[in-house]
């Protein structure tokens, strides 16, 4: 196969302007901080595209889809989810019995702050529907955004040829967005150097005291993921040739997602990486949006090492067959569903304090360990869509000749 170093030239050039940026903040803080502004113009540029993104991207699959084969996708990416949650889930927790996270671990107990009570079924509406259609504007509402997107999608589609008009509008609308990310990347170099310069001399300072053995196992842990697991999805997906196109295209996404912190900015980004490996329009552009909200490998994972984290900490016993069932089971829901929900963390957190019996103390504990793993946990929640997006392919639409 024949190797164009045009491919490289993007991912090579976000590389070389991060290691710029990282070495200035590292050799001067002050100047890291006055770069922030800059690295926040992209950011703010990202998240104002994400809501019409999301929307058309959705809107439009959904109204030119249909037939067995739109169907047969959709169930793909339900089981593709579900499988690549649980072996991220069950890796962080055989992990977590041979290291024991809080080993060693003395933590003072800080009361926290009153949280609003919301009952389950409060959560669920609030995380799928907004009050008010101005709402959707804000993407703190991601889900109330995609059920939006289905629906008008669905409703096009329904309305058949009355309808044209609008299924051309949402097909045009895509094309527009789509154009305006490809304007906003150009800044990417700039906007994620200076964005390093300003994270590397700040979350130096979070990555020492009490939670520098959790630091290590998770992020020691989210490197094997990255490039062992996901390399056997790819390699799943389109044999040896998906396993070089995944490598070849991943990297921008990477480096997104730890410069921001946020699967919804990686969107753009993976909407141009998974074009570049061979993913169809429709498939991408249904299962990418979908899976920023609904696959969170890292938080899976986050999710497993907090309960462990917490059940060390108040010396309970974390063994039996119907722990690791149960730890697995709501590491899903945190990191599948609770990630969805503005502040979710916080709401997962209480969810596995509430589940296992903890007292609400032990909040904090756990919001602290949601600061140190952001990072990695956001770049594989990031890159995970990726070759989640490959299997979806691979499965609804077969093997692709090299």
């Amino acid at each position: 196969m024949k190797v164009s170093w045009k491919n490289y030239a993007f991912p090579l050039i976000l590389l070389i302007s991060i290691g710029i940026g990282s070495t200035i903040g590292y050799m001067s803080e002050s100047v890291g901080i006055a770069l922030k502004p800059i690295g926040d113009l992209f950011l703010n540029l990202l998240f104002v595209v994400v809501v019409p993104l999301v929307f058309f991207s959705i809107a439009s699959s959904f109204a030119n889809g249909g037939g067995e084969n739109f169907g047969k996708m959709i169930r793909n990416m339900s089981g593709v989810f579900l499988f690549t949650g649980i072996i991220s889930a069950v890796i962080m927790l055989v992990v977590m019995k041979i290291y024991p996270p809080a080993h060693g671990v003395n933590i003072p107990i800080v009361k926290p702050d009153a949280t609003e009570d919301l009952s389950v079924a409060e959560q669920i509406v609030n995380t799928f529907t907004v009050s008010d259609f101005s709402g959707l504007f804000s993407r703190c509402n991601m889900m109330a955004i995609i059920v939006f997107a289905v629906l008008v999608g669905l409703a096009t589609k329904k309305a058949g040829e009355k309808a044209d008009i609008v299924k051309k509008l949402l097909s045009s609308g895509n094309i527009v967005i789509m154009n305006m990310v490809n304007y906003i990347m150009y800044l990417a170099p700039l906007g994620l150097g200076a964005y390093f310069a300003y994270l590397v001399p700040t979350y130096g300072k979070e990555l020492v005291g009490s939670y520098a053995r959790v630091f290590i196992l998770y992020y020691v842990t989210a490197l094997l993921l990255y490039f062992i697991v996901y390399s056997i999805f790819a390699y799943m997906a389109g044999g040896r040739e998906g396993f070089i196109i995944y490598w070849k295209n991943v990297i921008p996404s990477t480096l997104t997602s730890l410069g921001t912190c946020s699967s919804a900015a990686t969107i753009p980004t993976n909407f141009e990486s998974a074009e570049k490996m061979g993913v169809s329009k429709n498939v991408r552009e249904t299962v990418i949006p979908l899976a920023s909200a609904l696959h969170k490998d890292g938080s899976v994972m986050g999710g497993v090492v907090k309960i462990a984290f917490a059940f060390g900490v108040f010396h309970m016993n974390f063994s039996g067959v119907n722990i690791y069932l149960v730890t697995i089971g709501i590491a899903l829901l945190v990191g599948m569903v609770m990630g969805a929900i503005p502040n979710g963390g916080m709401i997962g957190e209480m969810l596995i304090l509430s589940l296992f019996g903890l007292p609400v103390e032990a909040l904090p504990i756990l919001a602290a360990i949601s600061t140190i793993i952001d990072p990695p946990a956001t770049m594989l929640n990031a890159t995970g869509d990726l070759s989640a997006t490959m299997l979806v392919e691979r499965m609804t639409n077969g093997k692709k000749s090299a």
